[in-house]
């Protein structure tokens, strides 16, 4: 940072900002650890010179709480910490491509995306990251058929890629006159923010680009063009769509990026070295078996099937409470 030249390329130049703020973080985290540590030892030391004096049960119990106290604190912040050190990943420090799309369960299944759509980007807003609307395609009678944002911060994808598969509700359905319990689909997919640094080489025989009019959530631009952009890769079967910039260069530029994130980290899972080497039909692959359950009805519960942890707290889950989630999928790296 400190050569004359630094700025004369501002995208670098951003990265390396970057890079230093997580360094230094890092460092600060572990620094305050030590002083927290340091802080509960001279408290103890206090307590025992307090006690030696002849001091009362009473003034001993009030620092003995705040000793207590402390060490909890202390206990989170290390947790936090060790959870950082899980995110060893190729693209875990990138920010996230998450897409919602709706499954079976009809108009249930949409309003089920549209509510999962909310509980991720309220996520994220805890967390601090900026979210940017790439694509949003809404029903007409409720919810959405899918969506995709971009969750721009430090270890998105890190934190959000194990969010990836099919989420099942359980509940007494609000579209149903009968009352009857309804279950319904939704499918998460998530995908690193590739660097621009990144050179990916697609076949332009290989894809397929179609412009429609853009529909659904979005400013004054939308509904007035056809500028909402639909790329299928035709060797994989993948499609993208982006909708919500302000031209069709632009959601052009933006789809592309999507479907380079999605076609890099595809090649990575199957140990391929060419994107050409993809071949075969990978639209509909992760449609499996779900990886979490969510129960409103009759009793509550959210229950993620690959590490067994729960909770009957549904409405802190929906508004976003997801850290406990994410933080034990983590933990199965251990």
């Amino acid at each position: 940072m400190e050569e004359p030249d630094f700025w004369d390329y501002p995208e670098k130049a951003q990265r390396a900002m970057k890079a230093k703020k997580s360094m230094e973080d890092t460092i600060g985290g572990f620094e305050g650890l030590e002083k927290s540590l340091a802080d509960i030892e001279e408290l103890i030391e206090l307590t025992e010179m307090e006690e030696a004096a002849g001091a009362s049960d009473e003034e001993l119990s009030e620092t003995a709480d705040t000793i207590q106290s402390d060490f909890e604190t202390l206990k989170e912040k290390l947790e936090t910490m060790r959870l950082r050190t899980l995110l060893t990943g190729k693209y875990d420090h990138c920010g996230a491509i998450v897409s919602v799309h709706a499954g079976t369960g009809g108009v249930d299944a949409m309003d089920w995306a549209q509510m999962l759509l909310r509980m991720y980007t309220r996520w994220c807003d805890k967390k601090g990251y900026d979210i940017k609307m790439l694509d949003y395609q809404d029903d007409t009678e409720a919810g959405i058929k899918s969506a995709t944002f971009l969750a721009e911060g430090e270890n998105a994808y890190g934190y959000l890629k194990n969010e990836k598969g099919v989420h099942r509700l359980v509940r007494i359905s609000p579209f149903n006159a009968a009352g009857k319990r309804q279950t319904s689909f939704a499918m998460i997919e998530v995908t690193p923010e590739i660097d621009d640094e990144i050179n990916v080489e697609i076949d332009p025989d290989d894809l397929r680009i179609d412009t429609y009019r853009s529909s659904g959530a979005g400013g004054q631009h939308v509904n007035k063009t056809d500028s909402a952009i639909r790329i299928t890769h035709l060797p994989t079967g993948i499609v993208v769509t982006c909708q919500n910039e302000r031209s069709q260069h632009q959601n052009k530029d933006m789809a592309m990026k999507i479907l380079m994130a999605k076609l890099t980290e595809l090649a990575e899972q199957e140990h391929k070295e060419n994107l050409k080497e993809l071949k075969g039909d990978y639209s509909m692959n992760t449609w499996g078996s779900q990886i979490r359950s969510y129960v409103f009805q009759p009793y509550t519960m959210v229950k993620d099937h690959r590490t067994g942890a729960e909770t009957a707290n549904v409405s802190a889950v929906m508004d976003g409470d997801l850290d406990y989630f994410i933080n034990e999928k983590l933990k199965q790296k251990d």
